[in-house]
């Protein structure tokens, strides 16, 4: 154990934590050349088209320093916020951390989040300076922010170039001396604690751990401690670029378990296992349960396909723990799921992957946040979608969730990002200059404000810029409406929304004269109709397709026209009774692309 280290990498998203891990894989002959490709841990196709990093990837590096032998398991980590449980879970699997900086960047509001959460597990910071062989780098300026930030000495700080390969045995060496080997009895009863797990079709479920105490071989007989189910171990072994089986597991190591399990509900990130004879007196503290920030309707585009997507979002969810689903049913769109995200580009991510890995074509209705409702006889109801508010008659108030936000944008921005804040009804609570040109605001907004395009705007403004960090920070009473979408006077319930008052005319307008443009036209008028309650506040009409019915008579009588007109107005009102307006599936998806 003297010579295992266990680190993550953290940083902002885009600060270069991926072709780090490269340089450090090909420094320490991890991979041949044969293997090797950019961004060699991004498996998913998604993540190299999008640049980002999506799931976090542990790899075991085997490196030699003085003539001693170390295992070093690094764990890669995404950067966007959406993803910031895939990071808290690398983070409790390690005792040492490398806290990234773009030396043209500086730090933004993703690096320091992040570093909160390994400095509240305890874990040796060592902070890298990237990208310093970039035109515009600000070493000096950089190192200054992170001392400030830190408190460490200027000499602690590496500077590096992952790019170009400058500092990667700097990095290799202060991974060695500084980060401390994990704590551990190689002979105590095992505990080991699930960190992620993947769906295989052949082998079942591979759970992923960290060993804090004890040993495990193949062939013993493990128990999962949360669920209580038991099961062999067939193979365990260590994270490579593939996995690699071996005899035996001491603590202090990364590795993988695979043991048969065919049913996801059976393997919990966040679960211990632990030897089935001599088990563990208690479970490791493992991570909270994480919130859903966004709530959006997931329905299959085929109504016989729901059993389907069922399956689909359970083995999507052994590789993707933050999604949520529960089952639920909507007039216009049949049966579906309610899944809980945590945020947009996370729900985007989901339906991409829905698509690509399980070939499964979805719906997916307006996203929005869960609010408390008080009613008249003081009950309290949780509401994830509008359909599921109760009269106007029994509502007594609403409670919105509401966000701390930090929003850290250069100085000559400021203005438009307030502006924008604002305009969110944020409340401003804070603003710090951290250097000459870059400030740090501090606001509370409602969590329903940001959900839509808060974060696209914000980085259009900005011209990417700034960045955005946000945790909930309770409830507060708010003028919340339920505004319906009517299409001939029937309610779409797949289209309805909550939103306050003051935003909801503009909303209902637009989104009225967004639906004119995609609803094809039909035999018979179409009115569209936004309503809050029984009052109508926004209309449309899509005109009905009609037949020159006159062009026979040509001159003469008007009576003759007129008798003409009136027999196709009967014929109309006769189809509009019985005829029904087709909603298109771009109609769903055009409410979140409203400017």
């Amino acid at each position: 154990m003297e010579n295992i280290r266990n680190f993550c990498i953290i940083a902002h998203i885009d600060h270069g934590k991926s072709t780090l891990a490269d340089r450090l894989l090909e420094r320490t002959h991890t991979l041949s050349e044969r293997e090797f490709q950019d961004q060699v841990l991004d498996s998913m196709d998604l993540e190299r088209e999008k640049g980002i990093t999506i799931k976090s990837h542990a790899i075991q590096m085997d490196y030699e320093l003085n003539g001693q032998k170390y295992t070093l398991n690094l764990i890669d980590t995404p950067g966007h916020v959406d993803f910031s449980y895939e990071v808290s879970r690398a983070i409790a699997s390690c005792e040492g951390a490398l806290l990234i900086v773009d030396a043209s960047q500086g730090i933004q509001a993703q690096t320091i989040s992040n570093l909160y959460l390994a400095l509240n597990h305890d874990l040796e910071i060592i902070p890298v300076i990237n990208k310093i062989d970039m035109e515009a780098a600000m070493v000096e300026d950089v190192q200054d922010q992170i001392i400030d930030l830190i408190g460490c000495k200027k000499e602690e700080i590496i500077l590096a170039s992952a790019k170009t390969g400058v500092g990667i045995d700097e990095i290799l060496e202060a991974i060695v001396s500084r980060v401390k080997p994990p704590a551990g009895d190689p002979n105590a009863p095992l505990q080991a604690l699930i960190f992620d797990s993947v769906f295989n079709p052949f082998r079942g479920i591979i759970a992923y751990f960290k060993i804090f105490n004890g040993t495990i071989k193949k062939g013993d007989k493990v128990k999962f401690f949360n669920t209580g189910h038991e099961y062999d171990a067939d193979e365990v072994g260590v994270l490579k670029l593939k996995m690699l089986p071996k005899s035996e597991l001491g603590a202090g190591n990364v590795g993988y378990i695979i043991s048969g399990v065919k049913d996801s509900k059976e393997v919990k990130v966040g679960d211990t296992v632990t030897h089935k004879d001599a088990p563990c007196k208690s479970a490791i503290e493992g991570f909270a349960d994480v919130k859903p920030m966004v709530f959006a309707g997931v329905y299959p585009v085929e109504a016989d396909e729901y059993e389907d997507l069922r399956s689909s979002l359970e083995k999507l969810q052994l590789n993707d723990a933050s999604l949520t689903f529960e089952p639920e049913s909507s007039v216009a769109l049949g049966f579906g799921f309610r899944c809980g995200f945590l945020g947009l580009l996370h729900m985007e991510i989901i339906q991409e992957r829905l698509y690509r890995e399980f070939d499964m074509d979805v719906i997916t209705t307006v996203p929005n946040v869960s609010f408390k409702v008080y009613t008249t006889k003081g009950d309290i109801i949780e509401v994830h979608n509008p359909s599921g508010l109760p009269g106007p008659t029994i509502i007594d108030y609403i409670e919105e969730p509401t966000i701390n936000a930090q929003v850290i944008t250069k100085s000559e921005y400021l203005g438009s990002v307030m502006k924008l804040c604002i305009d969110k009804r944020g409340i401003l609570r804070n603003q710090v200059f951290l250097t000459s040109d870059r400030v740090e605001i501090t606001l509370t907004m409602p969590l329903s404000e940001i959900v839509f395009d808060f974060y696209d705007k914000l980085k259009s403004i900005s011209r990417g810029y700034a960045s955005f960090d946000y945790h909930l920070d309770g409830y507060q009473e708010a003028e919340l409406v339920k505004l319906d979408i009517l299409l001939n006077s029937e309610p779409v319930d797949a289209l309805s929304s909550l939103i306050h008052r003051d935003h909801s005319y503009d909303f209902g307008r637009k989104m009225c004269e967004k639906l004119k443009e995609l609803i094809p036209r039909q035999q018979f008028d179409i009115a569209i109709q936004a309503a809050i309650g029984a009052k109508i506040i926004a209309r449309e009409t899509i005109k009905a397709l009609r037949k020159d019915v006159t062009a026979k008579c040509y001159g003469g009588d008007i009576s003759r026209k007129r008798k003409l007109l009136e027999k196709q107005k009967k014929g109309k009102k006769r189809m509009r009774q019985v005829g029904s307006v087709e909603v298109p599936q771009q109609a769903f998806l055009a409410v979140l692309k409203m400017d």
